[in-house]
């Protein structure tokens, strides 16, 4: 594969990553600008730097600047470009993600809501339709991407095109990544495009795409003992193309990246390093719960840094493994696997010698022997392989390669983080957590001028050992040339906290950061208004018709919507429910005034039984939320297909149930056997023996069978849906001879009434895939009366924010804690004095069945949920019980955080009980 021109700045082959002529060892954090404020951008990117990386991955997420089709906004906290100077500036090179699919647990992957309802139009796929709109989107960031490269003023490196295709059902991967390819090179960039695997398939993300350089995303169980085999296999399918195996995503662990270092790997991308905030209607929804989950707005897998900026021990773990990298420089960065059979991972060194991964994936200490040609080592000490380490030590590493003519480090059982070439001596520091041994050999006699190591051989063979519980250890040998080399041996802990060496040889030690968790008080007066929880927040609404409609039909992308309906039902029938069809992502509903509850039905059908004696009136209102389109592509839920929409599109007032689960006609099908005929009404099935559906006793399994019953209609209903009500498996259902769709135990409602006509009968047949659990339980159909007279409202940040400005005229002040009754609304208002000189809160919640949607001085900065009631979601990504007010955000005087507070439990009252407000450290506070 031709990869680039000689003259690019940027090359690659097999074992290298070449930029500007020298081989890299890339240590790549993420950092996404759309989740931190712009005015600590330079902060960020300078406290990755010092910790030890030498390169970011960012995305850059489609919808967040093209909000509404055709608009583009790349100004203020969304200037992409300003953002990538900050990073060259800051001395980081840039992996460049534009998609147009990113992931990342943002809404949509990325992909703007309004494609999903165009007609004929095939997301991330060779579709024309599809790529003309991904055009526009490249029309605009690609320009940034191009000005911003290696060969024209900036640092990035490399362009991903898309984002782990294989997880997706692309019908022509190799066909739609060379289109985005093409659109690269038609817009200029001239730097290595590549295509990341999310789950191993290199062709299904990159179709093997001419000019586009597979990489691969690994998240393993750190400890899986088998990891390195799985990476090796990689490495040689890529080295066998002439590629380097580029590691663009993985865990945060440098005890995982160490063992990824061992497989030869040329890239190292830990994911999310930099934790952020989903600011504003950002968050997804995915596939981490059972199966659903809400992403939290704090965005935080636990690495290196805070969404606040905060230092983590991890930090410190990627700094000592920089050391590492960089010691051994280019000789490092060109190494090859040793194919030979060894009890450790090695690397063999490009200026001669090898690196031995001591990696102890078990949970005990294990004592080592390694072997150096016909010797055993360590032979003066004991080499204790520690739980969750993997120590990278030298073997017949020739001192050339810190470019002293004479020596060779015959081994060490300490690693050697950082070589200094002083102006008088060449500095070289090891460190180990045990009792360590290092041997060098010489060509002529040495000279030893002093030092504290324990010296075992002499001469032209020197080994020593030192101990790093007691003090610092260090040896200094004048070598036959008069040149001075200087052995220094740390503790593992001090060699962590080493900052650096300056010229006159003198060792700087930082301290570990501690991140702050008590709370403060902060000067705060506090106002409640309560409004109308069945009035939209917005003066505006259009008419919908007689049926209900999904949000983005009607341009609703992200935020509140209001769907106000009439429902009449026959005189003499009463409620025994309502059923929400193809509903979410959180459903707040009302009758009248009489809450009746809030749901989360993951994009399908609900049914809310309605107590008894509940007097309902005709008004219906529902209140949704988008809390985010998926990230993901998973068909286990409505909600969870990447194209899914938003709202409802119907409420049905049930006015009868029918139990439908008995007397059934039941044949056993063979396996592949057509389903068709049994459908057909005119079927004879006389002769088929009548059970309860799924209670056909069959030997085989999975079995399959066929179930056929009819079924009679009201004459005065108008909505009919079938509910598989218990443990069934997956089912096949068919109506008058039409196929209606397949039900699964996570979407087992099925809509009849495009088939079905009051007063009529219906005929179903249902085929099932019997497994070695028995179906259990009820199939009902839900009949009733559909809402009419639909109306629709919707509120985005401003409109809610215009809406708190007004109602603060009847806000009353409140001191303690804020109640509401279930279903009630209110504004809370609080006015900040900023008690932290500019540095910003953590805020912590305390309270119970209460949602909330948090303003800070214009900006949305977070979406929470407390504890409490059945409906509440999963929630995954971070934490869900705080959020985040940064610093800059902060004005001189007028701090207003506003609060929309939604009480969500049906038989329980909502409370906040406190806010608790945590202080962003500053540097003395051991923010760095």
């Amino acid at each position: 594969m031709k990869l680039q021109n000689s003259e690019a700045a940027v090359q690659l082959s097999p074992d290298a990553f070449r930029i500007n002529g020298k081989s890299e060892l890339l240590l790549c954090a993420s950092l996404f600008y759309f989740r931190i404020p712009r005015a600590l951008w330079k902060e960020r990117l300078c406290q990755l730097k010092a910790f030890g990386y030498n390169c970011i991955d960012v995305y850059f997420p489609w919808n967040f600047h093209e909000m509404e089709e055709g608009v583009w906004d790349f100004t203020g906290e969304k200037d992409a470009e300003q953002f990538l100077r900050d990073a060259a500036e800051a001395g980081l090179w840039v992996i460049a993600r534009p998609g147009p699919y990113i992931c990342s647990e943002w809404d949509g992957g990325a992909l703007p809501a309004y494609l999903f309802v165009k007609d004929n139009l095939r997301i991330r796929d060779n579709d024309p339709h599809f790529l003309q709109h991904v055009s526009r989107w490249y029309d605009q960031i690609l320009l940034i991407l191009r000005e911003n490269s290696i060969d024209q003023q900036g640092s990035i490196i490399a362009v991903q095109l898309e984002n782990e295709l294989d997880f997706y059902p692309c019908n022509d991967p190799k066909g739609y990544i060379s289109a985005l390819r093409d659109m690269a090179l038609q817009h200029g960039v001239t730097v290595p495009l590549i295509a990341c695997a999310g789950q191993g398939g290199l062709e299904a993300a990159s179709g093997f795409a001419e000019g586009v350089i597979p990489t691969c995303n690994f998240y393993p169980n750190d400890q899986d003992p088998s990891f390195e085999e799985k990476v090796l296999i990689y490495r040689d399918e890529l080295h066998e193309r002439g590629l380097p195996l580029l590691v663009t995503e993985t865990n945060r662990s440098h005890f995982l990246l160490r063992r990824l270092l061992s497989c030869g790997v040329k890239l190292l991308g830990p994911y999310l390093q930099a934790s952020g905030t989903n600011f504003g209607f950002t968050n997804a929804t995915n596939n981490w719960g059972n199966p659903l989950s809400f992403l939290t707005s704090d965005y935080d897998f636990h690495g290196m840094i805070t969404p606040e900026g905060h230092i983590r021990e991890e930090a410190y773990e990627g700094r000592l493994l920089s050391n590492v990298i960089q010691a051994y420089g280019s000789s490092l960065a060109e190494s090859i696997p040793d194919s030979s059979e060894h009890s450790h991972y090695r690397l063999t060194l490009k200026q001669g010698g090898q690196l031995i991964f001591l990696c102890n994936v078990t949970e005990q200490d294990d004592e080592v022997f390694l072997q150096n040609a016909d010797t055993s080592f360590p032979r003066y000490t004991k080499l204790a392989s520690k739980p969750n380490r993997c120590p990278i030590l030298p073997l017949n590493v020739p001192l050339q390669t810190w470019g002293i003519e004479d020596g060779m480090v015959l081994y060490a059982t300490a690693e050697i983080s950082i070589v200094k070439h002083l102006s008088d001596r060449t500095v070289v520091v090891l460190h180990a957590e045990h009792e360590s041994e290092i041997s060098l050999k010489f060509s002529e006699e040495i000279e030893i001028v002093s030092g504290n190591m324990t010296i075992h051989e002499s001469t032209d063979q020197l080994t020593v050992s030192y101990s790093p519980e007691g003090k610092d250890a260090n040896i200094l040998i004048r070598l036959s040339n008069s040149v001075l080399l200087e052995l220094v041996g740390l503790s593992r802990s001090k060699a962590l906290s080493l900052e650096r060496i300056d010229e006159a040889g003198n060792f700087h030690f930082g301290r570990m950061a501690a991140e702050p968790s008590v709370s403060q008080d902060v000067t705060a007066r506090w106002a409640q208004s309560l409004i109308n929880p069945i009035v939209a927040l917005t003066n505006e609404s259009i008419h919908l018709g007689d049926r209900a409609d999904n949000l983005e039909k009607h341009g609703v992308y992200r935020g509140y919507a209001w769907y106000e309906s009439r429902v009449t039902i026959p005189s003499d029938k009463c409620y025994k429910g309502l059923l929400l069809e193809r509903a979410s992502d959180v459903v707040s509903l009302y009758a009248d005034d009489t809450y009746i509850g809030t749901m989360t039905p993951a994009g399908g059908s609900q049914f809310i039984p309605v107590p008894t004696g509940l007097s309902m009136e005709p008004k219906l209102t529902a209140r949704t939320e988008i809390w985010g389109h998926s990230n993901f592509h998973d068909i286990r839920l409505p909600s969870l297909e990447l194209t899914a929409l938003k709202g409802l599109t119907s409420i049905t007032a049930v006015t009868n149930i029918i139990d439908i689960s008995q007397n059934w006609r039941v044949k056993a099908l063979r396996v592949g056997e057509p389903f068709a005929p049994y459908a057909d009404p005119s079927y004879a099935d006389r002769s088929w023996p009548i059970a309860s559906c799924g209670g056909w006793l069959n030997t085989d399994l999975p079995s399959y069978e066929c179930y056929r019953k009819e079924v009679v209609t009201s004459k005065d209903a108008d909505s009919w849906v079938l509910h598989l009500n218990g443990k069934f498996s997956h089912a096949h259902v068919y109506v008058n001879g039409q196929p209606v769709g397949k039900l699964t135990p996570l979407q087992p409602y099925a809509d009849l009434t495009p088939f079905a006509s009051a007063g009529e009968t219906l005929f179903i047949a249902l085929f099932s895939e019997k497994t070695y659990e028995s179906p259990s339980g009820r199939i009902l159909i839900y009949e009733g009366n559909s809402a009419k007279a639909w109306r629709l409202s919707s509120a985005k940040e401003t409109e809610l924010l215009k809406h708190a400005e007004a109602a603060k005229d009847a806000a009353f002040a409140v001191d303690g804690s804020v109640e509401l009754k279930p279903g009630q609304m209110s504004w809370l208002y609080g006015e900040l004095c900023d008690d932290n000189e500019g540095r910003g809160w953590r805020v912590y919640i305390a309270g119970a069945n209460m949602k909330l949607t948090v303003f800070f001085n214009g900006h949305l900065v977070g979406r929470l949920w407390t504890k409490g009631g059945t409906s509440r979601p999963v929630f995954r990504g971070g934490n869900d019980e705080s959020f985040y007010l940064p610093g800059p955000w902060f004005r001189p005087s007028g701090n207003e955080m506003i609060i929309l507070l939604e009480a969500v439990a049906l038989n329980e009252d909502a409370h906040i009980e406190s806010l608790s407000f945590v202080p962003v450290a500053g540097a003395e506070g051991g923010y760095v």
